[in-house]
């Protein structure tokens, strides 16, 4: 496959110094670099690499349509956002067909819960794409509540907390340890599912892990209804250990 490649790299959690050697190589030699931002926003993944953009580099920011104006259930939604992406895979593409190499930035690992994804779906097999995988949040977020996330063979679940409650309950009570992701407005549905499970007592909330401002906090301590959008959710496991 000729033509440039498309580099879908990871940034890590949100501390500069927890990006891979390799992700910083190819920011500093990048002379095009393309991040998902909202609009009117800096974006928190151009902040992350401030320093390791060059200042020649030609900048493209695919900026979101809807993040929360439309509920996820509507048609409209997916319609949109499928536009969008379709859009932003176009221009890429049409870079890599002229020969230009890509650096496409994305909070934690690429192929995590990442909007990369989307783009990698409609561009892979069409030009040249390649993944540099990254730590994710969740790995920041156990690490700063100073705990083991698994024991032994504790089994790991990781839920959004956009499904349903009764789905919550359901993968909560058949897990030993567990990271729940996109609490955000579902915070007070994620506690009620943790209290039924009888998990709350367990519950860490960390936010903006390994970012400026990281706080823990036992879940049974909060009083919030809501949390960040850099907020993940932690019950440590409790297995078999020597």
């Amino acid at each position: 496959m000729t033509g440039g490649t498309i580099y879908g790299v990871g940034l890590g959690p949100g501390d500069p110094e927890l990006m891979s050697v390799r992700a910083d190589r190819l920011l500093r030699n990048a002379r095009h670099v393309a991040f998902f931002r909202k609009a009117g926003r800096a974006g928190q993944a151009r902040r992350i690499v401030d320093a390791n953009i060059a200042p020649e580099a030609i900048e493209f920011p695919m900026e979101y349509p809807v993040t929360t104006e439309i509920p996820l259930g509507d048609p409209r939604y997916n319609q949109i956002l499928s536009g969008f992406y379709e859009d932003c895979a176009a221009h890429l593409r049409g870079l890599a067909n002229q020969g230009e190499d890509v650096v496409v930035l994305c909070e934690g690992d690429p192929f995590f819960y990442g909007s990369f994804m989307h783009l990698h779906s409609r561009l892979a097999g069409v030009v040249q794409v390649e993944v540099v995988p990254a730590i994710t949040g969740m790995s920041a977020a156990w690490t700063a509540t100073g705990q083991p996330v698994t024991w032994g063979d504790d089994v790991l679940t990781v839920l959004p907390g956009t499904l349903a409650e009764e789905e919550l309950v359901d993968h909560m009570q058949r897990t030993d340890a567990l990271v729940v992701m996109k609490i955000g407005r579902n915070l007070a549905k994620v506690k009620r599912a943790l209290d039924r499970a009888g998990l709350s007592e367990r519950a860490w909330l960390v936010e903006y892990a390994a970012m400026a401002g990281q706080t823990v906090t036992r879940l049974v301590e909060s009083r919030c209804e809501t949390a960040p959008y850099f907020s993940i959710l932690i019950v440590h496991g409790q297995g078999r250990r020597p």
